[in-house]
């Protein structure tokens, strides 16, 4: 039997069996590469046609150079949210890690059929429009008038705040219709009637966290083009956050269902040992840091044992990584996973909090603040001064800004604006310049 049949023979049992199990996933795709052509799918978040940057370059070489030095391995699954779902098999690997990986696929491609955080990331259509920015950014590279200077200094400032999108994608959408609504109710002359009283729901009273939207709307200081770069990489940002605020759940979710089905397809030993080897390596705790695999799948684990299969699939539907942590993780859990928090005391480690009574809400509330995107900070738009200065705000949640980050954001949100930018941090409702 070649290669290619018995991956095929593989992947029809697996769809056979998860099927059965009620998982419904995006016709997968699968794409067979060598480890050099891996790395360079994963340095382009294993888009098949995206735009240019030096950045992904030097991604690139870092990887390759760790790999070849032996300081590094690949990936073992690499899949984009598209329909149909596109996945990259290393021919290099052994059929049982073949197999392992199908099984993933099948778990990642149906969290992102079914999650609500990735209901409006148009997966039907990403590649084509990944491709139509490339065209495009490829021919402003091309146009003499500008070249790959201007075109990779915006892209070097957009992509500083390229994740400082609205974590959460629908209550901005509405936000921006009921602006434009309040915009025409103003040029209808709504607001000359005495009587009238604007509606407070109306009226957008918070901040504008959307950045990137915000300076390619306003910024008197971009062309035309500058204007549809950040529109470029804010679409993209979006598409990509949905991944960020479920990484746990989403490798935990692929990870439980790769190893029930591979136990559940009784492989010959030759088969099923190397897996259990490759699959524990995959889980394991890491020291002082957080394995998405490793607690994504312990928490389906135990929401199965403790709730039943169905109240794994009603999370997989509802949650991200924050409520799926504060909803399911329990004092249990953290003293099992042996989890703790700690903190720099001058220039000493210390542990802050263990699993138990007195400490596990606390490990849970630290665990949340580094999910999710959770550990980026927010930059919100405050407002524009008479002297044309944008005014941003930072609010502090306990957290301090790294300061050298800070002010190369600034000068970065500078370039694009056009004019000077002050950004105050908001410590107790107190405004302190950065």
């Amino acid at each position: 039997m070649t290669f290619l049949k018995e991956l095929q023979k593989w992947d029809e049992t697996l769809c056979r069996m998860a099927k059965d199990h009620g998982l419904d996933w995006f016709p997968l795709a699968y794409e067979t590469c060598d480890y050099y052509e891996m790395i360079g799918s994963m340095a382009y978040h294993g888009m098949p046609s995206h735009y240019g940057h030096w950045s992904y370059g030097k991604s690139f070489e870092r990887n390759h150079l760790m790999y070849n030095a032996g300081m590094q391995g690949l990936p073992y699954e690499l899949i984009i949210n598209s329909n149909p779902s596109l996945a990259y098999l290393m021919e290099e690997n052994p059929m049982y890690l073949q197999v392992l990986i199908m099984a993933h696929c099948i778990g990642h491609s149906d969290f992102f059929k079914n999650n609500i955080t990735f209901k409006h990331t148009h997966p039907e259509n990403i590649i084509l429009r990944m491709r139509n920015a490339k065209r495009y950014i490829d021919q402003l590279i091309e146009d003499p008038s500008i070249g790959v200077d201007q075109v990779e200094n915006t892209l070097d400032s957009a992509h500083t705040l390229a994740y400082n999108v609205p974590r959460r994608y629908e209550p901005y959408i509405k936000q921006a219709d009921q602006k434009k609504k309040l915009v025409e109710d103003i040029k209808t002359g709504m607001y000359n009637d005495k009587n009238f009283v604007p509606d407070p729901e109306m009226v957008p009273l918070k901040a504008e966290v959307n950045v990137l939207a915000f300076l390619a709307d306003q910024s008197p200081g971009l062309e035309e083009w500058q204007r549809e770069i950040l529109k470029i990489v804010e679409e993209e940002a979006h598409y990509f956050m949905p991944q960020i605020r479920t990484k746990i759940m989403n490798e935990g979710w692929a990870a439980y269902w790769h190893y029930r089905l591979m136990h559940e397809l009784e492989l010959p030993s030759g088969m099923h040992i190397p897996f259990l080897k490759t699959h524990n390596e995959v889980i394991r705790p890491h020291a002082g840091s957080i394995n998405p695999y490793h607690l994504g799948f312990h928490l389906f684990r135990k929401i199965e044992e403790r709730f039943g299969l169905e109240e794994c699939f009603i999370a997989r539907e509802s949650l991200n990584d924050e409520s799926f942590i504060r909803q399911y993780l329990t004092q249990e859990d953290c003293e099992e996973l042996e989890l703790f928090s700690y903190s720099l005391h001058k220039d000493e480690y210390k542990v802050d909090d263990v699993g138990d009574e007195q400490g596990w809400k606390n490990i849970r509330e630290d665990l949340i603040k580094q999910v999710g995107g959770n550990s980026i900070p927010i930059i919100m738009i405050d407002g524009i001064d008479d002297s044309n200065v944008l005014c941003l705000i930072h609010e502090h949640d306990g957290r301090d800004l790294e300061l050298n980050y800070a002010d190369a954001v600034v000068q970065h949100i500078s370039n694009l604006w056009g004019d000077v930018v002050k950004l105050d941090t908001i410590i107790e409702d107190e405004p302190f310049e950065i």
